[in-house]
């Protein structure tokens, strides 16, 4: 259906049509049908109620009619179930059209009748559908005929007709069909635009899913409130909703395997919605960097107690944030880039124990020993040296002698990895005895540190290793902890899959993400006075022990008031919980 065509005129062969613009030209076919069925009605109408008056000459207006209403039935049921060879049919159809209107014509007495005005509805049909020339031929055929007529009677029945209104006649079927047959390109041309782009489009996405869907990074597509759009197999894989149904959310979020529901909405997902809540309220100003954020995302509890969430272990996340610009910024979208660490950090940790372990060799004979001797020679000159300068130099030696010291020790605690005491640890004695001792040792006030009770249940973990990590922890909270009572709360939460965390909180400020990002790296701290490695052993002696360490957003107070903010905590999740 018209193609190129080797040796015709460009204005007879118009590019080649796309599959929706043939299915177009099909249907404006068929409306063109529909049309001509509706005007023979209208002339069987005109018949019936002229039928009193006479002015139609003998039977031919009849007749001529009956067999427009035939042609029309009968192109109407061609266009509809043989849509083939649509030059033929679209040609026929207007060549028809001009004989039985031109029969009409004469019928019905000529100009004076003014039924040249069917003349247009052919000749608009061409102009749409067929190319300038053959429409232009049809509106040259149409008008010949008119003013033929007009010839015949002038010379053949010595009447006197409308010359004038022939020729007007006449110049109006071309203007029509030019005007139509222009204003009709342009719409197939944007027609065939538009089908264009929509390909081009519908192959975009076919890409972009191809590529999103097998990627191995999370993404989701969310709005300013935090409602997600869209979320990848590997996003949902992440967050725990692969396979989960619609009832996953508890009813708030309405989740259809992960799209379409509000961060907010499930526990489980705060620490997304808090860090992208964060990222909206400071980073998404122009030229802003954001920084990467890591959460830690575990199983969580249904309203009805159902264990949702297919997460069978705490899953770390890197969270990246970005803006979609639009073109008007009606609509505002971000996006969430989530990568799972966990093997990352896993592959990490063992070769840095690898390394640790050639260094501690070394360390323990070509540092410690020559630092013990350094730290005797200072106190043995501690002893002669009485002057103010040389005092303050001597601590200055014996300080810094003391942290390389310890930072030895923490290699060496490090390289040790000796295998747990298998027995288990009851939470409600243990830290009640923390609580007293570190309270004492580090001269707090009474009641700084509020310690929950656990009922009664206790832990795989071996108790020295355990009050190593809660008294490094412990140390951390009392240097930005306000000192009122309760500042600092440690108290054990069973999470949904029946292990026991344990909370370390204070009502200090929160950690950026700048510092999160690093937080358990060795060797990285933020104090003049650390070594970097506190946070790091007590991680390593966590994983020791089958537990993991984490800093984690909680919406809450400090310690188990519900309701409030997000607020930061170092999260002890064990192996495993059972009663004593």
């Amino acid at each position: 259906m018209r193609r190129f065509v080797p040796g015709r005129p460009p204005a007879f062969q118009p590019p080649p049509l796309s599959a929706q613009s043939r299915q177009t030209f099909w249907r404006s076919l068929q409306t063109f049908t529909a049309t001509r069925l509706m005007i023979a009605a209208v002339l069987l109408l005109y018949l019936s109620l002229d039928a009193g008056r006479g002015r139609l000459a003998g039977t031919a207006y009849a007749e001529t009619c009956a067999a427009y209403v035939l042609a029309a039935l009968l192109f109407a049921l061609a266009a509809r179930f043989r849509p083939r060879r649509f030059s033929l049919q679209l040609w026929a159809q207007v060549l028809a059209d001009i004989f039985l209107i031109s029969l009409l014509y004469l019928a019905a007495g000529g100009a004076h009748s003014g039924l040249g005005l069917l003349y247009l509805f052919p000749l608009a049909g061409a102009a749409i559908l067929a190319p300038l020339l053959p429409a232009l031929s049809a509106a040259a055929l149409a008008t010949l005929f008119v003013l033929g007529e007009s010839a015949w009677q002038i010379f053949i029945r010595l009447q006197d007709p409308p010359l004038a209104q022939a020729g007007m006649t006449g110049a109006a079927f071309f203007a029509l069909v030019l005007v139509v047959n222009r204003l009709a390109a342009r719409l197939i041309g944007q027609e065939e635009l538009a089908a264009q782009r929509g390909a081009d489009l519908r192959v975009q996405q076919a890409i972009y899913r191809i590529v999103v869907d097998d990627v191995d990074d999370g993404i989701l597509v969310l709005g300013r409130d935090g409602h997600v759009f869209s979320a990848n197999p590997a996003a949902r894989r992440m967050l725990g909703l692969e396979g989960e149904g619609r009832d996953a959310m508890h009813g708030e979020a309405a989740a259809d395997a992960g799209n379409g529901f509000r961060l907010g909405d499930v526990a489980a997902f705060e620490p997304v919605a808090h860090s992208f809540a964060a990222w909206i309220g400071c980073c998404t100003g122009a030229g802003a960097a954001p920084p990467a954020d890591y959460v830690t995302l575990k199983r969580w509890h249904d309203a009805d107690g159902a264990v949702r969430g297919r997460l069978d272990q705490p899953v770390h996340l890197k969270l990246r944030f970005a803006r979609v610009d639009t073109p008007d910024g009606a609509v505002e979208r971000s996006v969430i880039f989530m990568q799972d660490v966990s093997a990352i950090e896993n592959q990490a940790q063992q070769l840095k124990l690898a390394s640790m372990g050639r260094l501690t060799a070394s360390i323990a004979h070509e540092v410690r020993n020559p630092l013990s001797a350094i730290g005797h020679a200072t106190a043995l000159l501690a002893e002669d040296l009485h002057g103010k300068a040389e005092q303050r130099l001597l601590r200055i030696v014996n300080d810094n002698v003391g942290r390389v010291n310890r930072m030895v020790e923490d290699i060496l605690k490090l390289s040790r990895k000796v295998q747990p005491n298998g027995e288990p640890v009851v939470l409600d004695g243990f830290l009640a005895e923390l609580q007293a001792e570190f309270t004492e040792t580090q001269g707090l006030a009474a009641g700084m540190v509020q310690v929950g009770a656990s009922g009664g249940r206790s832990v795989r973990f071996d108790a020295l290793h355990l009050r190593e990590v809660l008294v490094n922890l412990l140390g951390n909270a009392v240097r930005y902890a306000s000192g009122s009572p309760a500042s600092i709360r440690v108290f054990p939460v069973p999470d949904a899959t029946g292990r026991i965390e344990l909370h370390v909180q204070d009502d200090g400020p929160g950690i950026t993400p700048e510092v999160r990002a690093h937080l358990f790296e060795p060797f990285y701290t933020t104090s003049s006075k650390g070594t970097g490695l506190g946070l790091y052993l007590a991680r390593e002696l966590c994983l020791n022990n089958g537990a993991m360490l984490d800093y984690e957003y909680r919406v809450g107070g400090v310690g188990e008031e519900a309701g409030g903010e997000a607020s930061g905590r170092f999260v002890i999740t064990f192996a495993a919980a059972a009663q004593a």
